[in-house]
């Protein structure tokens, strides 16, 4: 696969795309293509900590997100700041991913592979992963889906691919 120009990595919460995609959000940045990132969720669930909130553990998600996206050269991050666990196959959910695509034009979308079959894939990362694969393929292709988007100047856009973290068989290794 050829270096994009343009990545988006949807990400259902903070660090995800760091686990997930943080070796070639890197090694793509120091090569000159710009990345952004779209976090869903803000995180305030993932505590044991018997005096920690949700309120101040999304703060701490978000401050720790923001300040890796940074350190790797991250253009932007947009939060969509949806509950921990509460991520749903809606047209609002979608809606937002469409925007992103539509207003960033990424080449390639990084997201979780839904279809993971291990015991181990949080609810948020199937749903983030199925409806990242929905908005890009058709909804942020054909403009009368959320034509709102048309009216705000946005065009619509098709990525070129769509490559999924965490999957029980990949196919595309980038170095």
């Amino acid at each position: 696969m050829d270096r994009p120009e343009r990545a988006l990595v949807v990400t259902p919460h903070p660090d995800d795309a760091e686990i997930g995609c943080g070796g070639t959000v890197a090694s793509w940045i120091s090569q000159g293509t710009e990345v952004f990132y779209v976090l869903c969720t803000n995180g305030d669930k993932g505590s044991q900590e018997p005096d920690m909130t949700s309120e101040r553990l999304a703060q701490i998600r978000e401050r720790e997100q923001a300040e890796a996206a940074d350190n790797l050269g991250v253009k932007e991050v947009v939060y969509l700041r949806y509950p921990d666990g509460g991520l749903e196959d809606s047209a609002e959910f979608r809606g937002h991913l469409v925007h992103a695509i539509r207003r960033f034009k990424p080449d390639v979308v990084l997201c979780p592979d839904p279809h993971r079959r291990s015991f181990y894939l949080h609810r948020d990362h199937r749903i983030c992963g199925q409806v990242t694969m929905d908005a890009v393929f058709p909804y942020a292709r054909d403009r009368l889906h959320y034509p709102e988007h048309e009216r705000e100047g946005l065009e619509t856009h098709k990525a070129g691919d769509v490559l999924f973290w965490g999957t029980e068989n990949p196919d595309t290794f980038i170095e």
